[in-house]
């Protein structure tokens, strides 16, 4: 059994005139546990409706997602989401955001020292414990991220959804970032799974890359094995023949799928 089956979905919304509007057909995906998968296609292909529909945040029309053989059709804390929005309280210290969710999650299941250990532990693990007493105002917006994603990992869910958390930052902070985030994953051994725009992240990032088709009625086009080993360093992998070979496989998806758009036009 998959630990994350996405068994035959199909999204679709009411649209004008009481129209269907399928933004999403038959998508199927296995996710093992511990793996890294990364979506990624054009604009309009529905990569965030589907990682809601994981998150529970939307139900699916038809067909069934299934985390640990039980149904997912609501949102919980086995299922933890990073936006690009950092979403953290600004009235609260690092700290207190984080506790929010530890509060939540654990209630009177550990204690208050106990609780106090883990939001440290999961603050160390995203190299923010130097500004637990800041606020978010106080802080950039790559520290902001590095926070949400501690406030996730705090919920010690069984997986991890990211929602292009790195996309509004700077080239610089969305590096370190993505260091940051193999250093967990290398750590923890979790299941991610990522949306992004960017074919170098998806390489770097992940075991494997789900490409999607173009909307609407998008569905899953190719799936790419990176065989690439662990720990990745992105400055050798820049020259790495199976690193090239798997960054053009994508490009050639995505570009092919523009002209179709363009061919459409």
């Amino acid at each position: 059994m998959s630990y994350l089956k996405i068994d035959r979905v199909v999204k679709s919304f009411a649209g004008p005139g009481g129209r269907e509007n399928v933004v999403l057909q038959d998508v199927r995906l296995n996710v093992e546990k511990g793996e890294f998968v990364s979506i990624i296609g054009h604009s309009g292909c529905g990569k965030s409706t589907l990682l809601n529909l994981v998150g529970g945040l939307m139900q699916v029309t038809t067909g069934a997602i299934k985390l640990e053989g039980a149904e997912v059709n609501a949102p919980g804390p086995d299922r933890a989401i990073v936006f690009q929005n950092h979403s953290l309280l600004p009235w609260l210290t690092v700290y207190d955001n984080v506790k929010l969710a530890v509060d939540k999650v654990f209630g009177r299941r550990k204690s208050r020292a106990e609780k106090r250990d883990w939001i440290m532990e999961n603050l160390d693990l995203v190299h923010m414990t130097h500004a637990m007493d800041k606020r978010p105002g106080e802080i950039s917006g790559g520290m902001k991220q590095r926070v949400g994603i501690a406030r996730a990992l705090a919920m010690e869910p069984k997986i991890l959804l990211l929602d292009e958390p790195f996309g509004a930052l700077d080239a610089l902070t969305r590096a370190h970032l993505q260091d940051a985030v193999m250093e967990i994953h290398a750590r923890l051994g979790n299941t991610m799974l990522m949306i992004t725009h960017d074919v170098d992240e998806a390489v770097l990032l992940a075991d494997r890359i789900v490409m999607m088709t173009n909307g609407p009625a998008a569905t899953i086009g190719e799936v790419l094995d990176v065989r690439i080993p662990r720990p990745r360093d992105r400055i050798p992998l820049s020259t790495d023949p199976t690193y090239v070979r798997a960054r053009e496989s994508v490009l050639r998806f995505l570009y092919e799928r523009h002209r179709l758009v363009e061919a459409a036009e």
